[in-house]
């Protein structure tokens, strides 16, 4: 059976013009008030630096800022709405235009939109829902027996080779065989190479010099949304 043709975006600087979990923590910040929350964005760029010195990896690194600024149990419906708000003023003022005409075009051409990222679900998930997106291929949270989200990852961090992995358990989820459909694939870095080799259509976008020189290597073109 053949499907609808997939667009599948990551979207941390590939769509966003930044990265967006540091932003998403001073969003919770600034709806906490106080200084309390405030003086923990400090702690939680120490979590980083300890990352940065190869002390535990990203998965490990998320769920500790996760923990620390957003909590270690939220209310489910708590989470919606600030993610929502989150989202709402992301879409507004930081998605790159060149991202936006990209992702009207392939709607356009009938093609499935999927975004695959790395960033959490709760969030990425109201996103994609504002930029009609047909489905999301993220990172979980574990949620307890009360509805609460977890500063825990369910599953895999969606990154690196986790993100092919996920994206083959979503097709095959929904019964989407590889050899069916035609697939797009965008991304900014050179950790979604899995990715990349994975594409029918490979897109190279916003890349940095590592990603740049593997497009160089595998003669992919390489777009520049940033302009």
């Amino acid at each position: 059976m053949r499907h609808r043709d997939i667009a599948i975006y990551d979207m941390d600087k590939t769509i966003t013009r930044v990265a967006t979990w540091t932003p998403f923590l001073r969003h919770v910040a600034r709806e906490r008030g106080g200084m309390a929350a405030w003086w923990l964005l400090p702690v939680a760029g120490a979590a980083a630096l300890g990352y940065a010195l190869r002390l535990y990896g990203r998965d490990r690194l998320k769920e500790m800022t996760h923990r620390l600024i957003v909590g270690h149990a939220v209310p489910g419906d708590r989470l919606t709405e600030t993610a929502r708000a989150f989202a709402a003023a992301t879409v507004a003022t930081g998605l790159l235009d060149g991202a936006r005409a990209r992702i009207e075009a392939d709607r356009a051409e009938g093609r499935m939109l999927v975004l695959a990222t790395a960033s959490y679900r709760f969030y990425a998930g109201e996103i994609a829902e504002l930029l009609g997106f047909d489905a999301v291929i993220a990172t979980d949270c574990v949620r307890c027996d009360a509805g609460n989200v977890m500063a825990r990852i369910d599953g895999e961090n969606c990154y690196g080779p986790a993100k092919l992995r996920a994206i083959e358990a979503w097709a095959a989820e929904r019964g989407i065989a590889r050899s069916d459909v035609g697939v797009r694939f965008y991304s900014d870095h050179v950790s979604d190479a899995p990715v990349f080799d994975w594409a029918d259509e490979p897109f190279p976008v916003n890349a940095h010099a590592p990603l740049k020189a593997l497009a160089k290597r595998r003669g992919w073109p390489v777009l520049d949304w940033r302009k």
